[in-house]
């Protein structure tokens, strides 16, 4: 469990007015899990008599709000939009006052933040406010100074409320048990050294906020004549490595469930699907709605990663609101088993969709394309890539609105920073469907999941896969630049070449030489760019290698058939 001491003091010195500020989040028991522990401090600047509320707003704004951010996000990503919502705001105030003509005189606050989440510890640094970490017999400065020289005087390069866009510096390093941080403003590092800070820790070993109380006063009798803050903080405990984030504490496997058994609260009425890891059924509850229980078998009792996917799925439907993701059961009571709840959807699989019609209407694909774009691009805002696209897991409702399920293999950066790596490196979805990304070791991005859309127009439109099963192969980077694409009009020759344009674009090994987001893909499938619509001067056996020798086949047979006739009439 992450557990952290803290002390913190702040004096205003020989100044009437403290323009310094400094906080500790206390998070509950969840979000401490989920989002982390987070301390901040900021400086005012002096030259302005608003700044101490650029400064209180800053620290203030920054604990509350960064715990109302979405559990699946990112550190970074989190602390970084509420950081630029404050910036906005300051640098608006400014621009209402004295700010607008002199910088120097608005809403402007330097500022520095721990986060600590997991077995890792992020900052967040804008300005001179600075972070150490304090060693044997040094300070080690973590946070870099945003100052510029200029004839002779130093400015602040970069401040919260200084610009109308903010650039935060991030970093990320592993935690250790018994490291010990200091943030301080410039009032109080200025004269303060390592020699002091370990004595002074040495005397209040047991006591962090006598010894920041101490360091503060310490920094004033040294004669410093600003505002002066110390905030320090120690690591007591870090969670166990493999702890993960999602709470599975106290449930029980389930039982195998039959018709009309009574279960947490539902009624099962029939099976779905039975298998060697789960089982699935339909089940109505008290108010007669239908839901799709999911169940992990007895099998997976000692495999806590397959059984991490059962809660991962329903975490994830529970926070995303779009009508192409399938939605979760809430939990109005606490449950005793694990298992997942979702709406059961009355409709058709994509790979039943694509056995009933085999050769589609482009406009047809192009609706279902934009409906799975939009599913996706739910999950990509909330840092979550879905990572098993697939026929049998979209589902076709009885409405045409086209539905992504089983979240099993979703991969949240907020949840599995918090187990070491945000990163999505894993093979998790059927290889076939997966970006070549995966199999070199690169991992995945939203970039892989144009690809693997991209992939499933293809089969919706002919049947095949672009690559066939060239992709699951690849190894390594001089792999990627032997898989052999398969142009669409090889297959279907009544579609337009540019749509073969765009879909080599979307299904190019490299990620970066394919379109840049899904809303681009889709928008290149409905109004294709002057790229995709330019007579193509590729050489036949490039552009269509299988159409190239089988024609040169067919000239070599009747070459070979009229020599033959020739030499007959002239015997």
């Amino acid at each position: 469990m992450l557990k952290l001491s803290v002390g913190q003091h702040s004096e205003a010195g020989h100044k009437t007015l403290n323009q310094d500020f400094h906080g500790v989040a206390q998070p509950t028991e969840a979000q401490a899990r989920s989002r982390g522990i987070a301390l901040a401090i900021a400086d005012g600047i002096s030259s302005s008599i608003v700044s101490q509320v650029a400064s209180a707003a800053a620290v203030r704004g920054f604990l509350e709000d960064y715990y109302g951010t979405s559990e699946s996000w990112t550190v970074r990503r989190a602390a970084q939009c509420v950081l630029a919502a404050t910036n906005g705001w300051l640098y608006a105030q400014s621009q209402r006052g004295d700010g607008r003509f002199d910088k120097d005189r608005g809403h402007v606050c330097t500022f520095s933040a721990l986060v600590f989440k997991g077995r890792e510890v992020h900052l967040l640094h804008v300005g001179d406010t600075r972070v150490y970490r304090v060693h044997a017999n040094a300070l080690e400065q973590l946070s870099q100074d945003h100052r510029v020289r200029q004839d002779g005087q130093t400015y602040l390069g970069r401040a919260l409320g200084i610009s109308p866009h903010l650039d935060v510096d991030h970093s990320c390093w592993a935690a250790d048990v018994g490291e010990t941080y200091l943030l301080a403003t410039d009032g109080a590092y200025e004269r303060l050294d390592a020699a002091l800070v370990q004595a002074t820790l040495a005397a209040h070993a047991n006591d962090l906020q006598a010894a920041a109380e101490a360091l503060v006063t310490a920094a004033l009798v040294r004669g410093s004549e600003d505002n002066a803050t110390v905030m320090l903080a120690r690591i007591e405990s870090l969670p166990d490595a493999l702890t993960s984030p999602l709470s599975r504490d106290g449930l029980k496997l389930p039982p195998r469930l039959v018709p009309r058994q009574s279960f947490e609260g539902y009624r099962v009425v029939r099976e779905l699907q039975q298998t060697a890891r789960s089982q699935v059924v339909l089940a109505v509850d008290a108010q007669g709605r239908e839901w799709a229980l999911k169940l992990p078998t007895a099998e997976l009792a000692g495999d806590p990663r397959e059984l991490d996917r059962f809660a991962t799925e329903e975490w994830v439907a529970r926070r995303v609101d779009s009508p192409h993701v399938i939605k979760a059961a809430q939990a109005e009571a606490r449950r005793e088993h694990l298992f997942t709840a979702v709406e059961f959807i009355h409709g058709q699989t994509l790979a039943q969709w694509m056995v009933d019609h085999p050769r589609p209407a482009l406009d047809e694909v192009r609706g279902i394309a934009e409906q799975i774009g939009r599913g996706l691009q739910a999950l990509h805002r909330k840092e979550m890539l879905h990572q098993d696209l697939r026929p049998e897991n979209l589902i076709i409702d009885r409405q045409g609105t086209v539905i992504l399920i089983d979240l099993a293999s979703a991969h949240v950066a907020g949840l599995s920073e918090a187990q070491g790596d945000a990163r999505p490196l894993a093979l998790a979805g059927t290889l076939q469907y997966t970006a070549p990304e995966y199999f070199t070791g690169d991992g995945g991005s939203p970039l892989s999941e144009l690809f693997s859309l991209a992939v499933l127009v293809y089969q919706m439109l002919t049947g095949a896969l672009p690559y066939g099963l060239q992709v699951p192969q690849v190894r390594g980077e001089r792999d990627l630049h032997k898989l052999q694409y398969v142009p669409l009009r090889t297959h279907r020759p009544d579609l337009p070449e540019w749509l073969d344009r765009v879909l080599r674009k979307a299904l190019r090994p490299q990620p970066p030489r394919r379109q840049q987001a899904l809303s681009e893909f889709v928008h290149d499938l409905h109004a294709p760019g002057p790229e995709f619509l330019k007579r193509d001067r590729t050489p036949l056996q490039q552009r269509h290698p299988l159409l190239f020798w089988r024609g040169l086949t067919v000239v070599f047979g009747l070459a070979t058939v009229v020599l033959l006739g020739l030499r007959v009439s002239g015997q």
